[in-house]
């Protein structure tokens, strides 16, 4: 292919790894800075593009939670999740599975059951407005320790909105062991949540390996690290667990240190179930049809390897199995088609 964004604009997709505040385009934080004037966050866009600039993953973290701190009130929080939903419409993200960190949200006065009205009216007006299916993974932020765990879990067993499917673990991983959040996935898994931890972005194999044990993760956030352990590599593979790879983060908060270095080529060589996700989109400069444009580019795919990667999210996601079938038969009428029409 000389140039694949034509045929990814069009292609019908999923995304597993997206987060909610990280997915708030420079418009939107404009308007929430604009709406909270005390906040350090730009009110200009443009002056987004280099407060968005990170110098490791530790800065970015920290412009992370200052963009949380704009979401204030449910009022917020509705408009976040609506405009981050009309922003996947225009890529042709059908499916999203958008990871949403309510502990940074309730700690900061939003009503617990407001936020939780606030994420499913959007979610609600999202699908039947702009044709986008949203589900939630609610993410515990590993930097605030087991405070932040245990009301994560709590309010998502207590308070359980119709749309979550999933359990994660985000944040810094250094100085974070996994193990000690057992329990509260243990907790979350007995509801019949998936467990979906970040692991082995920018600490080594052995995090994964936890997060496997421990945390029965079903699919692993990132994984980047897990070609350095080619028996973990055969485990992913042989038990069919995806990972959630996210090229241009990985070098945006320095997890890696080239794109043309990215180990997304080992997994795949590997056998390893690869999504492809753009995990922070406006904050790392993306979205999900760049990050189809640097996979096409990283592994050497032509149109039918796309689909088949767009294939591999509607397998990997929690949609239902009418909607993956659905979604799938989509991808493969949308690549027969344009196929036909350019004669390949």
């Amino acid at each position: 292919m000389t140039d694949p964004h034509p045929f990814i604009a069009g292609l019908p997709k999923a995304e597993l790894h997206v987060h909610h505040v990280g997915s708030a385009s420079p418009r939107i934080v404009a308007e929430l800075a604009a709406r909270h004037p005390d906040s350090k966050v730009p009110t200009d866009p443009e002056a987004l593009a280099d407060y968005f600039t990170f110098t490791d993953f530790r800065h970015f973290i920290e412009v992370y939670l200052s963009v949380v701190d704009l979401i204030r009130t449910p009022e917020d929080v509705r408009l976040l999740t609506f405009e981050v939903a009309r922003d996947m419409a225009r890529q042709n993200i059908r499916y999203a599975e958008l990871t949403v960190t309510p502990f940074s949200s309730t700690r900061r006065g939003i009503p617990e059951q407001g936020f939780m009205e606030a994420i499913e009216d959007a979610r609600k007006a999202a699908e039947a407005e702009l044709g986008v299916v949203l589900r939630w993974c609610f993410d515990i932020p590993g930097e605030a320790g087991l405070e932040a765990a245990e009301e994560t879990v709590r309010l998502a067993v207590d308070l359980r909105p119709e749309g979550l499917v999933s359990f994660g673990l985000g944040g810094p991983e250094i100085g974070v062991e996994r193990p000690q959040f057992k329990p509260f996935f243990d907790r979350a898994i007995a509801e019949g949540l998936h467990s979906v931890p970040h692991a082995g972005e920018t600490t080594g194999p052995q995090t994964i390996w936890d997060a496997l044990n421990h945390l029965r993760a079903e699919r692993i956030g990132h994984g980047t690290s897990s070609t350095q352990d080619p028996r973990l590599l055969a485990h992913l593979a042989e038990h069919r667990i995806p990972l959630e790879v996210c090229p241009t983060s990985n070098i945006a908060t320095r997890a890696v240190a080239d794109i043309e270095r990215h180990p997304v080529k080992e997994m795949v060589r590997a056998g390893v179930l690869v999504t492809v996700n753009s995990d922070d989109p406006p904050m790392f400069g993306t979205d999900l049809n760049n990050e189809y444009g640097v996979a096409a580019r990283l592994l050497g795919l032509d149109e039918r390897g796309l689909a088949a990667l767009a294939k591999n999210a509607v397998e990997a996601s929690y949609l239902d199995a009418a909607g993956k079938r659905t979604l799938a038969a989509e991808i493969d009428a949308y690549t027969a088609g344009w196929l036909e029409r350019t004669g390949r």
